[in-house]
């Protein structure tokens, strides 16, 4: 009997679990994208403008942000007003705004890796400190909240639904 990735993340450790949960709503994120053209991942969906890609480049922007310098590491320069994060400019591609995300996500997950779940660290953005296993949690929640507003967007482009890749197995 083979035990799926998924179903050692809801026997593991406690980190192992939070990461797993965090890496399932990340890739729904990604998922989301797939088979959508440029236009289409730019296109405002709301009267505020929001967009997949613009989604995508606030989670990466979250990731370094949360994960990153709230426990003292060193993120990329950002060449966005991180506060003005979920807009795509037209200078801005797909394929960069994928690769600063998958490079946040291995940022944080480097970050994490090295830190026990009590680690604190203060966010430059906010007047009190953090744990890391707070910072996971409302990593998972964000990332979830987010990945739900893609859903939607995604249904108003093509019609697409699901909270989940379809199991292909």
């Amino acid at each position: 009997m083979t035990t799926s990735d998924a179903d050692a993340g809801r026997t593991s450790q406690e980190k192992d679990i939070l990461l797993t949960s965090l890496d399932r709503h990340r890739d729904v994120v990604l998922w989301k994208l797939e088979g959508l053209d440029d236009e289409q991942l730019r296109r405002p969906m709301t009267p505020t403008g929001t967009t997949l890609l613009g989604l995508v480049k606030h989670l990466a922007s979250v990731e370094y942000g949360w994960f990153v310098e709230t426990f003292g590491g060193e993120a990329e320069p950002r060449w966005f007003d991180p506060y003005d994060d979920m807009r795509i400019t037209p200078g801005e591609t797909t394929d960069r705004i994928l690769a600063f995300y998958a490079r946040a996500r291995a940022a944080a997950d480097r970050m994490v890796g090295g830190l026990p779940l009590d680690a604190v660290g203060r966010p430059s953005w906010r007047d009190h400190s953090v744990s890391l296993r707070w910072t996971l949690v409302h990593m998972i929640e964000e990332t979830a909240r987010h990945a739900g507003h893609m859903d939607i967007l995604r249904e108003l482009i093509d019609g697409a639904t699901g909270d989940h890749r379809p199991d292909t197995r």
